[in-house]
C-alpha cells in the first residue's frame, strides 16, 4: 500500500473534493442497518442464560462505521449518510406493510410466517426510525465534538465516550416508545439497560477494527477532517 500525506482539514474546506471510500462505507453503513434491523430484529436468542434480539450482534457495527465516517469525512458527511439509512428504514417500513397486507394466493402457507417476521407494529416501526436517527446523530455530534476537544488524540476515548452517548439515547427512546404499556416498567428498564451495556462493550471490543479502519482510510484518503466551523444542525442533509 502506498501511504500519501494526510493533511488535517477543516470541514468546511473539504468542499467538491473527490473522496475515493466514502460511497462504499455509505453503502455498507445502510446496509447494516437495513440487514440487522430486516434479518436479526425478529429473533430473540438465549446464551448463557441471557436473552436478546440477536440483531445487537451486528447493529453496533453501524456505529462503528458511523464512528469511522465522522473521523475521517467530518460530521456533515456522517449526517448525510445517517439521512440516507434514514430514508432507507422509512422504504423497508412502507415496503413490509404492503407485501404483509397483499393477500396471499391460495394454496401459499407462509402468510403467518411473513406476518410474524415482517409485519411490526406502528409503534414499534416508529421507535425504531426515531432511535435510530437521534442515537446516530448524537453519536456522530459527540464524536466530532470530542475530536475537536483533544485535538485529534485519544481516538478510543471518542468512539467509546460517542457509543456510550448514542447508544444511550438510542435505548432510552427505542424501548420505552415501542413497548411501556406492553411491558411491565421493570422489563422496560431491565431491557435497555442490558442492550444498552451489550453494545457499547462490543463498541469498545471492535476498537481495533475502527483503529485499523480509520488509520487506513486517513492514509488512502490523504486528509483527516476537524469539524471547526462546522454547522451541526441535525436538519439537512446537504453538505
Amino acid at each position: 500500500m502506498n501511504d500519501v500525506e494526510v493533511r488535517k482539514i477543516d470541514a468546511t474546506a473539504l468542499g467538491a473534493r473527490p473522496l475515493r471510500y466514502f460511497d462504499f462505507f455509505m453503502a455498507a453503513f445502510v446496509a447494516i442497518l437495513l440487514l440487522s434491523n430486516l434479518i436479526g430484529a425478529a429473533k430473540l436468542s438465549s446464551l448463557g442464560g441471557v436473552t436478546f434480539g440477536a440483531g445487537i450482534l451486528f447493529f453496533p457495527l453501524g456505529y462503528v462505521i458511523g464512528d469511522v465516517l465522522t473521523e475521517v469525512y467530518g460530521y456533515a458527511r456522517a449526517r448525510r449518510c445517517v439521512w440516507a439509512g434514514f430514508g432507507a428504514m422509512l422504504f423497508m417500513a412502507l415496503m413490509s406493510w404492503v407485501v404483509v397486507a397483499l393477500p396471499p394466493a391460495e394454496g401459499w402457507p407462509d402468510q403467518a410466517a411473513y406476518e410474524a417476521v415482517f409485519g411490526s407494529t406502528w409503534r414499534i416501526v416508529f421507535a425504531s426510525l426515531a432511535a435510530f436517527w437521534a442515537g446516530e446523530l448524537a453519536n456522530s455530534f459527540v464524536l466530532a465534538k470530542m475530536k475537536l476537544l483533544t485535538k485529534g488524540k485519544y481516538l478510543w476515548t471518542r468512539t467509546i465516550g460517542s457509543t456510550i452517548v448514542g447508544q444511550g439515547v438510542d435505548s432510552l427512546l427505542f424501548y420505552p416508545l415501542a413497548f411501556y404499556g406492553d411491558w411491565t416498567n421493570a422489563q422496560v428498564l431491565t431491557v435497555m439497560v442490558t442492550n444498552w451495556a451489550m453494545k457499547v462493550t462490543w463498541e469498545a471490543v471492535l476498537t481495533p477494527v475502527t483503529y485499523l479502519a480509520v488509520n487506513t482510510l486517513k492514509r488512502r484518503e490523504g486528509l483527516d477532517v476537524y469539524d471547526e466551523g462546522t454547522n451541526f444542525t441535525p436538519f439537512r442533509t446537504r453538505l
